[in-house]
């Protein structure tokens, strides 16, 4: 008998259900990782997370190759052809057993159902786990039996869930019989080959890839930073976040993993201890909440806005204002800032992807699927429920959304969180000659972009807009 195991956002050898419960078996595993060229253009998927996957590989064929574990590659021009490309490896192996972790999207549901159904049918046992939610979609009720739309009354709900369960994460997978192994190991060649089809950007020295580094990062945040996270996190200019999301959203680091290393360190305490820690593992359960989301809500995964209302709103599709925004051209300094951090390291600080979300949607008034394209087009982390959830909230259209009339002025955000300019001075370094008071609002003499929409107006213009929207039907 041979488990086959499935590997897709899930790179990492501890902690990984699907890969631990294969193991179990003592009877051989196969490892395989599928790639698909059409699901790449279709989910944006960013080249800085491409080559962040294809350097993931590179290290998980050798920590499974310790495990006697060999993998395999698989590369499929469209998702129709993933289940028989399965197949035929699941038959050149033997396959008695298929274990993989859910992911919940909907086209990723449709792959899964498709691949479970074709090997169900040839007598192989499939088995769907969990890794990506602690709690699995659909087990977090209100009193009604339905989904929650508000994270605040989900994360209670979770957290009586949770606190009475181990957190413990799984260890290495059982070391696999030396003799089980063919002699067909794969090379970083045959790795790099399967992403030939596409744009690579290597950003390895500023996102280093591989499960271990991951953990050094968490050590790292936990010991120097995360009993100051509450009071530092919004603060761009300093290091006050934990730099995890890319290995989150690839699977070289487990929620699991997260909260019980927090967890070591309060002493098990999850609220009240440490006002620090129990703010991280909020931030941990948002990312849980979108997880949840496109499940409950599978309208979110094709494109519709959570609250269907708001397709009323009358989106503009200025291609000019866009291209100023997504360049770090829009006159307004912290905006101009944030785009320019992603652009160069793939990353955005989040009190800054909910100020560039919020200008791009309620000042300049563009349609707010575009800035969710263009994120996933540049993220190392992105991650599809994550980010909608991030851009619907700003935008007012999705669950636990800002209020319409909530609507950050980014001039005064500058203010707050980057008092000094030092962030703008590090990306905008046109304007690092300034006051710390100009740096926010410059003047207009410079030769430096004027604003490309009025603030106030652009403000009063979205909130009458927002106001005169029919009502949200309550069946929706």
């Amino acid at each position: 008998m041979t488990a086959l195991v499935w590997l897709r956002h899930d790179l990492r050898v501890r902690d990984n259900p699907a890969l631990f419960k294969a193991a179990e078996l003592g009877q051989g595993v196969v490892a395989v990782y599928v790639h698909c060229e059409a699901y790449v253009r279709l989910h944006t998927v960013a080249p800085v997370q491409l080559d962040f996957i294809r350097r993931h590989l590179h290290i998980m064929a050798n920590s499974l190759a310790e495990l006697n574990i060999p993998l395999e590659l698989i590369c499929v021009k469209s998702p129709k052809d993933i289940a028989p490309a399965v197949l035929q490896l699941a038959r050149k192996w033997k396959v008695e057993h298929c274990f993989f972790n859910a992911e919940y999207p909907v086209n990723e549901l449709n792959r899964d159902l498709a691949v479970n159904q074709l090997l169900r049918d040839e007598g192989i046992l499939v088995k769907r786990c969990h890794d990506r939610c602690i709690v699995p979609p659909g087990m977090i009720r209100n009193g009604q039996g339905e989904p929650y739309k508000v994270f605040t009354a989900f994360k209670k709900k979770w957290l009586q869930t949770v606190m009475p369960v181990s957190m413990a994460p799984l260890g290495l997978p059982t070391a696999q019989p030396g003799a089980f192994v063919k002699p067909n190991v794969i090379s970083a060649a045959d790795i790099d080959a399967l992403f030939a089809a596409h744009e690579l950007r290597d950003l390895s020295s500023l996102w280093p890839a591989g499960e271990q580094e991951a953990y050094q990062r968490l050590d790292v945040f936990i010991e120097r930073a995360i009993n100051q996270y509450q009071e530092r996190r919004d603060f761009p200019a300093i290091a006050g976040t934990s730099s995890l999301s890319p290995y989150f959203a690839v699977g070289s680091l487990s929620p699991r993993q997260a909260i019980s290393a927090v967890l070591a360190h309060t002493q098990g305490e999850w609220e009240g201890g440490n006002a620090g820690a129990s703010c991280w593992i909020s931030e941990l359960i948002w990312r849980e909440f979108y997880q949840h989301v496109v499940v409950d809500y599978p309208k979110v995964c094709k494109r519709n806005a959570m609250q269907s209302h708001t397709e009323a709103f009358p989106w503009q599709y200025d291609k000019a204002l866009f291209a100023a925004w997504c360049e770090g051209k829009t006159g307004i300094p912290i905006v101009d800032a944030a785009m320019r951090q992603l652009n160069a390291t793939g990353w955005m600080h989040n009190r800054l992807r909910m100020v560039v979300a919020m200008f791009l949607t309620k000042n300049c008034q563009i349609d707010w699927r575009w800035g969710e394209d263009y994120f996933m087009s540049q993220l190392i982390d992105g991650d599809f429920a994550a980010n909608n959830g991030g851009w619907q909230w700003s935008a007012s259209t999705g669950t636990d959304a800002a209020p319409y009339f909530r609507i950050f002025n980014p001039i005064s955000q500058s203010e707050r969180f980057d008092s000094e300019g030092a962030f703008i001075r590090t990306w905008v370094p046109e304007l690092a000659h300034l006051s710390n008071k100009q740096i926010h609002n410059p003047p207009k003499q410079l030769h430096y972009p004027a604003p490309i929409v009025d603030l106030s107006a652009t403000r009063k213009s979205t909130i009458a807009l927002f106001a005169q929207l029919p009502p949200e039907r309550v069946s929706e």
